[in-house]
């Protein structure tokens, strides 16, 4: 039996850019009236002489502006897209669209829309023949555990011999002869609107009848998936994360929900809905698809459609007993953790939703090993003894306390718990002393740190993680956090479990003037190699 394995090569060795799938699709040239009305766009006045004008592709980036392009000027936090007209007609842009009016005579054709973002998604869609009405969209969104989910799905599809995509934090890639391909670089965890037409369009263009796509809050607030047809829509669960952008908790889940109204929207059949029946906000999700053709399925620990009977943790891995809707089963799972189960039970409902027998979902979930950065565990490979080291995306207060019930549900009674982490720069601040209070309250020791302390000063950050923390001993804080996971790998024994959270698959260090090459497993691996070098 095939073993569908995520591969753990770095971002920069594995990943190709996603512009290079868009770069080299054939660029069909399609006429602008036509899609003017799809977009609510207005020709000005000077551009209503060119009724014969036509575009050969839709590109948001003035430096990737191909000839014939539609550029479209998204005005970004950073950027504006509007400021930089005259570079992509240098390059050859067939037409400029903007929510902005247009002052000046131009050489190629100015379309003003209402909504920009809208325009970009539903221009992209309608340049690529409406591509996810073509395969099966599956959109999985939530706080935490989407990466592990949408994983599982495609495990499962290899399993069952179907071609199937991926969309999510880790890139995007799709199955070619049963077997997944590299990742694609996609910069987000949804791709801009131009970039995931076209992704799904190539995917389309590969007989790829599933996909599995991470839907971020971010992607469902810019519009991101717009124009998206989605046949299933998962909700993982709902935690403060954020904030930064959302400002809100409420505006958060309602940026979430916007998906299950999609799926009502949906002109594709046999639709359902897949919500965690546990998380408090599960009725909200619920009633976005009340009345309508769209099935839905809860599961939950104690009840549901799906729910477990037993569970049990060890450290090879979780034995679980669940109530499906098609029977009970059994399952020996390498993933740990009762936040694994709730991946598990999400990824089962969605395949067996899209018709994969129970069987075959029960070998694809036996023979996953997991996730990359997703509670990995890190060794030497050799066979002397050592700590238990785990590694995790952890990055938000109830990722952080999963890991740490997950790790300490493991630890012998004559061993302890050790956590590194930190929390990000120029993100939600309010998180901080809530994550500092997690670790205070699960571990044994504490070692604070810097992660991707962006334009803020690391020092700051991680006294705001200190004012959530009451004890003073068994505790350090070490900003340099190669030397923070040397320190935790140098203090444990091999009785310990030492968890280093918050990067988790990321393979970089963003600080204030420049991004460096950081790998938290090879930092764990270091130490660990030279723990064992200085007993010898």
């Amino acid at each position: 039996m095939r073993r569908h394995q995520v591969r753990n090569a770095s971002r920069r060795q594995a990943c190709e850019r996603l512009s290079s799938i868009v770069s080299t699709q054939s660029r069909p040239a399609k006429q602008l009236l036509p899609a003017l009305e799809r977009i609510g766009g207005v020709l000005s006045s000077e551009s209503q002489s060119s009724s014969a004008a036509t575009f050969s592709g839709v590109c948001y980036d003035s430096r990737k502006v191909q000839p014939g392009d539609a550029f479209v000027c998204i005005e970004g936090e950073k950027f504006d897209g509007n400021k930089f007209i005259s570079d992509a007609i240098k390059l050859g842009a067939g037409c400029i669209v903007s929510q902005r009016e247009n002052k000046e005579t131009l050489p190629v054709p100015y379309v003003k829309v209402p909504d920009v973002r809208a325009a970009l998604a539903d221009l992209a869609a309608y340049y690529h023949d409406e591509p996810s009405s073509k395969i099966r969209l599956i959109g999985v969104t939530g706080t935490n555990g989407k990466t592990t989910t949408t994983h599982l799905i495609e495990n499962i599809f290899l399993e069952d011999h179907r071609k199937i995509g991926l969309i999510g934090t880790l890139g995007a890639r799709w199955s070619e002869a049963n077997q997944p391909s590299q990742y694609l670089d996609t910069h987000h965890t949804t791709p801009q609107a131009s970039d995931l037409q076209a992704l799904l369009s190539d995917m389309a263009g590969h007989n790829v009848a599933h996909v599995a796509m991470e839907v971020s809050s971010h992607a469902l607030a810019l519009e991101r998936v717009r124009a998206c047809d989605f046949a299933v829509a998962c909700l993982t669960n709902i935690t403060q994360d954020h904030l930064d952008f959302h400002k809100t908790m409420e505006n958060y889940w309602q940026a979430k929900r916007i998906l299950f109204e999609m799926l009502v929207k949906s002109r594709q059949p046999n639709k359902t809905a897949v919500i965690n029946g546990d998380d408090e906000l599960a009725p909200e999700f619920v009633k976005a698809v009340k009345d309508s053709d769209v099935r839905v399925w809860t599961y939950g620990w104690d009840k549901g459609d799906m729910y477990v009977k037993n569970a049990s943790f060890d450290f090879r891995g979780t034995d679980l007993t669940l109530e499906t809707p098609h029977g009970e089963l059994d399952l020996r799972l390498h993933l740990n953790g009762r936040f694994n189960v709730y991946n598990v039970m999400a990824a089962l409902l969605i395949c067996l939703a899209e018709g994969v027998d129970l069987e075959i979902c029960k070998d694809a979930l036996e023979e996953f090993t997991g996730v990359s950065g997703r509670f990995e565990t890190v060794t030497t490979g050799g066979k002397t003894e050592e700590p238990l080291c785990l590694v995790d995306y952890a990055h938000t207060p109830d990722g952080l306390e999963n890991v740490l019930k997950a790790a300490r549900a493991l630890v012998p009674a004559d061993g302890k718990l050790i956590v590194v982490f930190g929390c990000g720069g120029d993100r939600d601040a309010t998180k901080r002393p809530q994550m500092g209070g997690i670790a205070d309250r699960l571990a044994d020791l504490v070692i604070v740190t810097s992660d991707n302390p962006r334009s803020e000063v690391p020092k700051s950050i991680i006294d705001n993680i200190l004012g959530g923390i009451k004890r003073t001993t068994n505790l350090h804080v070490e900003e340099d956090r190669a030397r923070a996971i040397a320190l935790a790998i140098k203090e444990a024994t091999n009785r310990d479990i030492v968890v280093v959270a918050g990067k988790g698959h990321e393979t970089y260090q963003i600080l204030a003037d420049r991004t460096i090459d950081f790998d938290d497993r090879i930092e764990v691996r270091n130490a660990l190699s030279d723990r064992l070098k200085a007993a010898r």
